[in-house]
């Protein structure tokens, strides 16, 4: 019976890895709609600060959020390399993140990833849900439920 099991332990999954600061973070590439140049945002009032405005891209008007500003980091600083993800989640639509740059795509099996202890007590929100390692290096794997939940 033992040669029936099939063990799932070398399904990979492919990351965008972006730089915000002087970290990396993995995004799934499945979720992955766009990725444009830092173009005009038009500010919507009355929302909170990450909450950067809305771009119209293709005739499409999509929300777009810092992610520096979610993450409590200081505002973010326009350069060349920055960018707008676009990424298209079930339970919001499209929606963009502001990264201050798009490094590449790596693959991950799933023995390079391991899950992140969080503190469910804790009243704080946590936006790394786990941790790649590619090659000698750490990538942060997103949350992308906690960066769009609205929590005041």
């Amino acid at each position: 019976m033992d040669e029936l099991k099939i063990v799932n332990e070398n399904d990979t999954a492919q990351y965008i890895v972006i730089k915000i600061d002087n970290e990396q973070f993995g995004i799934n590439i499945s979720v992955v709609d766009n990725i444009v140049k830092m173009t005009h945002v038009t500010r919507v009032p009355k929302v909170a600060s990450y909450l950067k405005g809305v771009i119209n891209l293709r005739g499409e008007i999509i929300p777009v959020m810092s992610l520096r500003l979610k993450m409590g980091l200081k505002e973010d600083e326009i350069t060349k390399a920055t960018r707008i993800i676009i990424l298209k989640l079930e339970q919001h639509g499209k929606i963009g993140f502001i990264v201050d740059e798009v490094k590449e795509v790596i693959t991950l099996e799933s023995s390079q990833i391991e899950k992140v202890a969080t503190d469910t007590s804790a009243d704080k929100v946590t936006f790394v849900q786990s941790v790649g390692k590619c090659g000698s290096e750490l990538i942060s794997i997103l949350d992308l439920n906690s960066l769009t939940v609205e929590k005041e």
